[in-house]
């Protein structure tokens, strides 16, 4: 028994963990099937929550209360050996009441972290929180030497829900990806939240390039295993940080779900790789808010790469009601939510770099990407302090309870000065009163093709619109000034239309199309 104790003791030293807490320590290989079985066995069982298991404690902690609480940068994960990653841990309580269970492994054992109050600082609290070590933790952050060497940086973190965000080299944060969508923008039903429930943390070796997770998401509809390989980016040539996902979701079956939520209407929407941001308002926006700011936006448009390589960038806005727009697709190529202008001048914000946040970018690998559809999701704010903007892949064919719904992508957390998404690219709609006619929208679209730089030599304008509206004019003008093709559509809603309008526009040489395809949604005040 001395040995098998000495021995947990040095396995606990090898792998950074500190707080005097002998682990317990199993012998176990951990793989995303190892995961899998422990989703599989939850999904035979109606869902609980985590949240259940917070003390009461915690749920009363305020705004004030939970910001005194810091992490303590000495305990990190892994902090006294040479490795490359570190994770912190975010405290329980407030608006995360929902605990994850954290592990660490190794190629061969698996242990247990678990909650240790000398791993934070509670600053200005008298008396701090006497929190069970069996409670869990909100979520993780990850660090690296993302910018420069000897500097830790944020790379990410996973935290509420099924969100995380992550960064590449000189990014700040902006957008956020979950774990999965279910039901989100239904008028007819409340959206689902899945959450991380466990994280499987892999100790990486000193020279190692890439850190290795798994997670448990769990709901009342599903659970199921991830796995995360983390490449982070570098200053220089390859500044993008990238994500390979693996997914294995087990649905429950109906009853099991109407145990827990009587109500619930079997699942509409299955969103995959959801990505979540923010957009106020920009030049094509035509609510007007009293800001001096010219713009205020982490993504300014979503960008889709259909079959045979067709790009269409669709512009964001801030309607006046919640819009929900469906791109259906075969073979989709990849899709996401861009931040295409990157000068500081485009916001004038000196406290949040709007200019720096990522671009991120879905490419599906495998299976269940062939038939279905690109949802986007804008929810009408009147601040910037909301998410309003959500982006997923919805396939065609749902998945049968209890079988292994299997799908994998990568994500890319980057820019397109780092990162080539498209070229001759949409890069600035503008929406207007035609002057000539109040009845009539005034859109002006400038399309940069570099290869196509004289007057002399044109290409056309190709447009159309939904049947609720007319194109009354359409113009293609070369503008000098940014050297950009620059097309002004004239648009005449039908009388009494309260419908959005849908605008297309495409440049092209002959028959061919040498532009990216813009989409706009157009909605009646």
């Amino acid at each position: 028994m001395k040995r098998i104790i000495l021995l947990a003791w040095l396995f606990a030293a090898s792998t950074g963990l500190k707080g005097g807490i002998l682990p317990v320590i199993e012998s176990e290989r951990v793989t995303l099937e190892y995961v899998a079985r422990k989703a599989e066995e939850r999904a035979r069982k109606p869902f609980v929550s985590p949240r259940a298991d917070l003390p009461e404690a915690l749920r009363t902690l305020t705004y004030d209360t939970y910001r005194d609480i810091v992490f303590r940068r000495e305990k990190a994960l892994w902090s006294d050996s040479k490795s490359p990653f570190l994770v912190e841990f975010f405290h329980p309580g407030y608006i995360y009441q929902e605990p994850v269970r954290c592990y660490e492994f190794t190629l061969t054992h698996v242990q247990q972290i678990r909650f240790v109050q000398d791993f934070f600082d509670y600053r200005h609290s008298a008396t701090p929180l006497k929190v069970p070590t069996d409670t869990g933790y909100a979520g993780i952050r990850l660090l690296y030497q993302l910018n420069q060497t000897n500097t830790w940086d944020e790379l990410g973190a996973f935290l509420g829900a099924s969100y995380f965000r992550l960064l590449g080299s000189g990014q700040t944060y902006g957008p956020s990806a979950r774990g999965l969508a279910l039901d989100c923008g239904g008028t007819d039903r409340p959206e689902e939240f899945p959450v991380w429930t466990d994280w499987w943390l892999g100790k990486p070796q000193p020279n190692d390039k890439v850190l290795q997770l798994y997670a448990i998401l769990d709901s009342v509809s599903c659970a199921g295993a991830y796995s995360f390989v983390i490449r982070p980016g570098s200053p220089g040539n390859q500044p993008t940080t990238a994500v390979k996902i693996e997914a294995i979701v087990y649905f429950r079956d109906p009853a099991l779900v109407h145990a827990v939520s009587p109500d619930r209407k079997p699942l509409d929407t299955i969103g995959l790789a959801p990505l979540t941001s923010m957009f106020w308002f920009g030049p094509n926006t035509e609510r007007k808010f009293d800001d001096y700011r010219p713009a205020v936006h982490d993504s300014d448009g979503l960008l889709m790469r259909m079959e045979g390589g067709q790009m269409i960038w669709r512009p964001l806005d801030d309607g006046p009601v919640m819009r929900h727009q469906k791109f259906a697709a075969r073979h989709i190529g990849g899709f996401g939510l861009l931040q295409r202008n990157r000068d500081f001048r485009d916001y004038q914000d000196l406290f949040n770099s709007y200019q720096s946040v990522p671009t991120v970018w879905v490419e599906p690998e495998g299976t269940n990407w062939d038939n279905g559809e690109v949802h986007l999701v804008e929810l009408s704010s009147q601040y910037e302090g909301l998410d309003n903007i959500v982006a997923f892949w919805n396939p065609a064919a749902k998945p049968a309870p209890l079988q292994p719904y299997r799908f994998a992508y990568n994500l890319y957390w980057t820019r397109e000065t780092d990162m080539s998404l498209s070229t001759n690219k949409a890069v600035a709609t503008r929406v207007g009163l035609d002057p000539a006619d109040p009845r009539r929208r005034l859109f002006v679209i400038d399309f940069d093709i570099p290869s196509l730089v004289s007057e002399a030599n044109p290409p056309k304008a190709e447009t159309s619109c939904s049947e609720n509206a007319l194109l009354a004019n359409t113009d293609l003008f070369w503008n000098g000034e940014a050297k950009t093709w620059r097309v002004i559509l004239k648009m005449l809603p039908k009388e009494g239309n309260k419908e959005p309008v849908d605008l297309r526009c495409t440049l092209k040489k002959g028959n061919d199309a040498i532009s990216e395809t813009w989409s706009y949604l157009w909605s009646p005040p």
